[in-house]
């Protein structure tokens, strides 16, 4: 998540304690500028800054993936250099949104990008937000590019996620972006989630996974059941919403965000209150 002073500058202190807050509570990657992070509200200085800055006060303990997707090919190149300048170790790229194109256009568009970097590319499937999924086919396509990494997979659509699985087997590795399929997406061969939920309870969504991959299935499982309503509830206004105002109400930074994205709903914000203290999230 990208914080705010009370003038709308990136709180950059904070940032660095929220990144060792996900250090200290096991998260073994940090994503910045994804969707939580507000990437679409930043600048083009801020939007490279913020990478940098992580990089930096990451300082090779685990990875950074940037997100440097856009809905232009010419401005994501030139954001995914700068990444790879700095020391990102690898890159989210979202599909393009608004102007979308054609599955023709996806894989020419992933694989411009992927020609003229040496860092890999995560693609990230998110079609509530762009108004396009990226077709089975076309994963089996890039999955052939070296430097096509895997995909943060955000349609919601297990079925989707199999058949990834079936195409593509180990040449493109899958990450839950949805934090309440994780357990289901790891079962399936997944690798872990990119997660929203992590920015308030790293730990928790750690451990899950560590569960999981120790061979404690009947525990991971139980735990992804337990937390349905931490992992709901922080969706129940569109993302970053809820988990700013979760990390606002816990007293971590600030919770302003930057229109068009404005303050939680009072119904709203009382239902994830109540979920937080029940986690033992909120005093």
């Amino acid at each position: 998540m990208t914080p705010f002073h009370d003038d709308y500058t990136v709180d950059y202190a904070k940032l660095a304690e929220l990144i060792e807050l996900q250090i200290a509570g096991g998260t073994n990657c940090i994503t910045i500028c994804g969707t939580t992070g507000e990437a679409a509200a930043l600048d083009d200085a801020e939007h490279k800054e913020c990478i940098r800055f992580c990089v930096e006060q990451v300082a090779g303990r685990i990875p950074v993936i940037a997100g440097t997707g856009s809905n232009d090919t010419a401005y994501s190149l030139q954001l995914s250099q700068y990444a790879e300048s700095v020391g990102a170790d690898a890159l989210l790229q979202v599909t393009p949104y608004y102007n979308k194109t054609s599955q023709a256009g996806l894989i020419k568009h992933f694989t411009y990008i992927a020609d003229r970097v040496n860092v890999p590319q995560i693609l990230y499937n998110v079609p509530s937000r762009t108004g396009m999924t990226i077709a089975p086919s076309t994963y089996l396509e890039l999955s052939k590019h070296p430097m096509i990494n895997g995909v943060k997979e955000a349609s919601g659509d297990l079925s989707l996620v199999a058949n990834i699985r079936y195409l593509c087997g180990d040449d493109l590795n899958v990450w839950s972006g949805n934090d309440d399929q994780v357990i289901p997406i790891l079962a399936l061969g997944g690798k872990g989630v990119i997660s929203v939920v992590s920015n308030v309870a790293p730990k928790l969504m750690s451990d899950m996974c560590a569960k999981f991959f120790a061979g404690d299935l009947a525990g991971a499982a139980a735990m992804q059941i337990e937390n349905f309503d931490l992992c709901h509830d922080l969706f129940l206004e569109t993302n970053p919403i809820p988990v700013k105002t979760a990390l606002g109400m816990m007293g971590i930074c600030s919770d302003l965000m930057r229109m068009p994205l404005c303050e939680m709903g009072t119904a709203a914000k009382e239902k994830l209150a109540a979920t937080l203290k029940r986690k033992g999230l909120l005093q």
